[in-house]
């Protein structure tokens, strides 16, 4: 067997590869690219295709595709092969430069939210050297950047990697005020924890709603859920271990730091976590591991589900993404040290962090709302849709005493006794962890809690750098125009903490007492819908400063609002037609046949004694019978909702209506056909049951 230091990266063009392959003054100029964010020589682009040709097809490639993220929020890749005639009829394996740096996709066949017409087909994608090349499937996948013939960003690598060289500039600002000139680059870095579900293949494909949607549209509840908290840290399936095994095996060829795996709180529901990257590779890197988890459940006769709320009534999946910026030196400037009180460089940073998602918190809602995500937020498995920051005790009282001005006395840590001799006696943390909280510090990062399983990561990264950014140049315009630089340090801090200790919340996000105090005490916004959310993206302070520091231009902010807007109405139409397919086509004649077979075993029983009461079977006649026109009904309201739904041509409109009726109609839908499951013998119900989906790998 293969040992993992021996495979780890072999399908990736790697800085390993590329001190081997490429001259000294070539590697130095690519290393200069990506270590300082230094503008690309394209001189050096020959020469690494070149290399970078050789290295795949000495691994059996044949093809190579340029892999970007358009904003449809899966991946794109166009496969082109290396191979070009020879004189004498042969072929030779050509890769240019040219072909390494630029690529030509259609532009108009992606979402462009109005920036691309389809008469404007042509479109760029640019090679990103600061995530390396692997090969996937036989084909070198060159990471990329896509954009329009008239430049607009159309996908979501472009907007991360300006929010990233945003929130370096504005960093390295505030560094050179406290003296660190050696630092030449500050990066954002992202450790996303990814859940998900697996449930058997066969039952999938007998269930519409989830081919087509993602997630069930109707189950009745089961009689075990995740009541007994017996799945959590369990014991791993073999059938789910061999999976895990391979999945792993696949994700570190590829360079992915997939570290830790365990089964989640739901029945059927895992997670995978990786070590902490820099942000834009770890986006691509979420993106591969979302795509080879779901190839790698076919071949195991499973499939992967990684929608945010497949089944109702047990936990949904979110992906936690765990964020922090640290200088190209090796400095976590999130990372508090031994004296965290004494510590103004982290105190400034923490206040810049807490300031931006106070004043940024609606944009920071926007970037997780999704149609599936809007099952998951506030439901108690999650953080509610109210933004607020959890810091813990020590923490706490330290702002508490900047701003009271009054004397910080630090929190010595405990020794954990557990009562038997054998067991070590390690040191207890000062403070605990908060799994309610949407935004918690963990001791050298912030947790963000609040995104869905099957979204980019790029979103919520993107507002994040780009809010703190924001603030840091603020602070840095402020303390670099002082003459006195430490008392102006300690004014600002103090401020900053008086002005935006209202997004601080330590205690039970899922009290319905905090999100009370949080809205009509704190003036903290509460966002439940995507449709609710959205709107936030144009409005004035959100737009001028995302233009102003260059992450959007206004029309591309625009784009956005139309096409996640357009997203969310689109599967939402998606799933209510699916509905009334489902109950319209198997549902209601499932139904009606056993109501009928139950009938005529009432005439059968009468027919030999007249007298048989048959209490059963009329009640249970009359039930069903009941629940067919109810479900009938509520079909017909649907359809007759989504019609309107069709004469309506705005999507801000389409999103209003979606929220406010065709939801609330799909709602009534599903009970009466819940009820029905429960009532109907097994062997007529149409579809795979809640309990042999969760229960069945």
């Amino acid at each position: 067997m293969t040992a993992v230091p021996e495979y780890f990266g072999s399908l990736v063009f790697d800085d390993r590869q590329m001190k081997a392959r490429l001259s000294n003054e070539v590697y130095n100029s690519l290393k200069k690219t990506i270590d300082e964010g230094s503008r690309l020589d394209p001189s050096v682009a020959s020469a690494v295709a070149q290399a970078m040709k050789d290295w795949a097809v000495s691994l059996g490639a044949t093809h190579f595709t340029h892999w970007f993220q358009p904003l449809t929020g899966i991946t794109a890749e166009k496969h082109d092969s290396f191979i070009a005639p020879a004189p004498d009829g042969g072929i030779i394996m050509e890769f240019s430069g040219k072909e390494l740096i630029k690529g030509e996709p259609d532009a108009s066949s992606f979402p462009s939210g109005g920036l691309r017409a389809t008469f404007e087909a042509r479109g760029y994608t640019a090679w990103d050297p600061t995530s390396y090349a692997f090969i996937k499937d036989k084909t070198l996948c060159i990471p990329t950047a896509f954009c329009s013939y008239s430049g607009e960003a159309l996908d979501k690598k472009t907007p991360l990697l300006r929010s990233m060289e945003a929130l370096n500039r504005q960093a390295l600002r505030i560094l050179r005020l406290f003296g660190a000139d050696g630092v030449k680059c500050v990066r954002s870095s992202v450790g996303p924890e990814q859940e998900y579900f697996l449930v058997d293949k066969q039952l999938y494909l007998r269930r519409p709603d989830l081919i087509y949607t993602g997630r069930t549209l109707f189950g009745a509840k089961p009689p075990k859920g995740q009541e007994m908290s017996d799945h959590y840290f369990g014991v791993i399936r073999p059938r789910v271990q061999a999976y895990m095994k391979e999945l792993n095996e696949e994700l570190w060829k590829l360079g992915i730091l997939a570290k830790t795996e365990h089964n989640e709180v739901a029945p059927a529901q895992h997670e995978l976590a990786p070590i902490f990257t820099t942000t834009n590779i770890a986006a691509d890197h979420n993106q591969l591991t979302m795509e080879i988890m779901q190839k790698l459940a076919e071949k195991h006769g499973l499939v992967c589900l990684l929608h945010e709320k497949p089944f109702a009534g047990v936990n949904g999946s979110g992906r936690h993404n765990n964020w922090s910026i640290a200088t190209d030196t090796g400095v976590n400037l999130l990372s508090p040290g031994d004296t965290p009180h004494e510590n103004a460089q982290f105190l400034l940073f923490l206040c810049a962090v807490i300031q931006a998602v106070d004043e940024y918190q609606a944009l920071l809602r926007c970037a997780v709302a999704t149609a599936g995500n809007d099952h998951r937020l506030g439901a108690n498995e999650a953080p509610p849709a109210v933004v607020s920051i959890f810091l813990g005790d020590e923490l706490t009282a330290i702002l508490d005493s900047i701003e009271n001005g009054t004397p910080y006395s630090s929190a010595e840590k405990s020794s954990m006794k557990l009562g038997v001799h054998v067991l070590p006696r390690f040191q207890r943390d000062t403070t605990d962890r908060n799994r309610t909280s949407p935004f918690a510090f963990t001791g050298n990062k912030f947790e963000f809690r609040m995104l869905g399983s099957s979204n980019s990561i790029s979103c919520a990264n993107i507002m994040l750098n780009a809010a703190v950014a924001d603030v840091l140049e603020k602070y840095a315009d402020e303390l670099e125009g002082s003459s006195d630089f430490d008392a102006s340090l300690h004014e600002l801090i103090k401020r900053s903490i008086s002005e935006h200790k209202r997004i601080i919340f330590n205690g039970n996000g899922y009290d319905d007492a905090w999100i009370k105090e949080a809205t009509e005490v704190r003036g903290l916004l509460n966002l439940r819908s995507t449709a609710d959310a959205m709107p936030a993206l144009l409005e004035e302070k959100n737009r001028s400063m995302l233009m102003h520091h260059r992450i959007f231009s206004e029309s591309e902010i625009r784009s956005r609002y139309e096409i996640m807007l357009d997203n969310y109405c689109k599967t939402i139409v998606i799933e209510a037609r699916t509905m009334s397919d489902m109950a319209s086509r198997d549902i209601l004649p499932a139904i009606e046949a056993y109501a009928a077979d139950l009938a005529a075993a009432v005439s059968a029983k009468q027919s030999i004694m007249p007298d048989l009461p048959c209490t059963y079977e009329k009640s249970r006649i009359r039930k069903l019978s009941m629940l067919v026109d109810q479900i009938d009904d509520a079909v017909r309201v649907l359809e007759d909702a989504l019609i309107s739904l069709g004469l309506v041509s705005d999507v801000t409109t389409q999103a209003n209506m979606i929220r406010d009726e065709i939801l609330p109609d799909m709602n009534l839908l599903r009970a009466p056909v819940d009820e029905a499951e429960t009532l109907t013998a097994a062997k007529y119900w149409p579809f795979p049951t809640y309990g042999e989906l969760l229960f069945g790998v």
